[in-house]
């Protein structure tokens, strides 16, 4: 999805929440270089859209789209960052995915994937000394090209599911970072964050949140009930109470 000098898409806001459609290829959040980087931002983008300040809830990687959350209050960003660290708000991404099934993988069944994860200064890789990284995996329709999965994090580890992916010989397309080929059709890689559930959080009422929010599949119709059935999880998350600048 192209943004260019476009609004960036809202999927849903209120007066606590904002959720946006984050293309690949952005920012979630500025750089540590700040504005000397020239990379696109969402965050920054967003803010002189709506015309206030916005607080980070969780980030998507540069190269990655899909459902990214900001908070338009202090007080609704602390009852985010709690529900992301309790566990109590779930995200489902779909990957797009090169190679043959993985040995520990079931179409049309859910099974569990558990490594310990390293984050070095580019790539993430499985190392003794790293920390657990478990993903709840769904293999839910293979093509003459493409394996396609959904994708449940369970802990929050850098580049969790493009290693796990690529180290069973199915990279996601585009990720030449972790051993795909190039695709020069394609923006970002194909990993996108299709789906929340703020089922289990018990601020989602004072939040005015709805129990989930997705976006439309990209492959194979008639799966979306199956792939968005809730089973509860987290993934990384900003605990910072600080709002992005403010905007000009």
């Amino acid at each position: 999805m192209a943004v260019a000098d476009g609004p960036i898409p809202i999927v849903f806001e209120n007066s606590q929440v904002v959720v946006v459609d984050k293309p690949a290829g952005w920012l979630s959040v500025p750089s540590h270089a700040g504005a000397a980087d020239p990379r696109p931002v969402v965050g920054t983008r967003l803010q002189r859209q709506i015309g206030g300040r916005l607080w980070p809830v969780h980030r998507l990687d540069e190269d990655v789209s899909g459902l990214l959350v900001f908070a338009r209050s202090a007080s609704a960003h602390r009852c985010l960052c709690s529900g992301f660290e309790r566990h109590l708000i779930e995200k489902t991404y779909q990957a797009r995915c090169h190679g043959s099934a993985p040995t520990d993988s079931q179409l049309g069944q859910w099974v569990r994937w558990t490594t310990t994860l390293m984050r070095g200064k580019k790539r993430a890789y499985v190392h003794p000394a790293g920390k657990p990284a478990i993903t709840d995996v769904l293999l839910f329709a293979i093509d003459a090209s493409s394996l396609h999965f959904c994708l449940r994090p369970r802990t929050g580890r850098g580049h969790q599911l493009r290693v796990e992916l690529a180290r069973r010989g199915c990279p996601i397309f585009g990720d030449t970072l972790y051993g795909a080929p190039g695709d020069n059709d394609l923006m970002g890689i194909a990993l996108r964050a299709v789906a929340l559930d703020f089922s289990q959080l018990e601020d989602a009422i004072d939040l005015h949140l709805p129990p989930r929010l997705a976006l439309p599949m990209t492959a194979v119709e008639g799966v979306a009930e199956l792939v968005l059935s809730r089973t509860g999880g987290s993934w990384h998350h900003t605990s910072e109470a600080h709002p992005l600048t403010p905007p000009e």
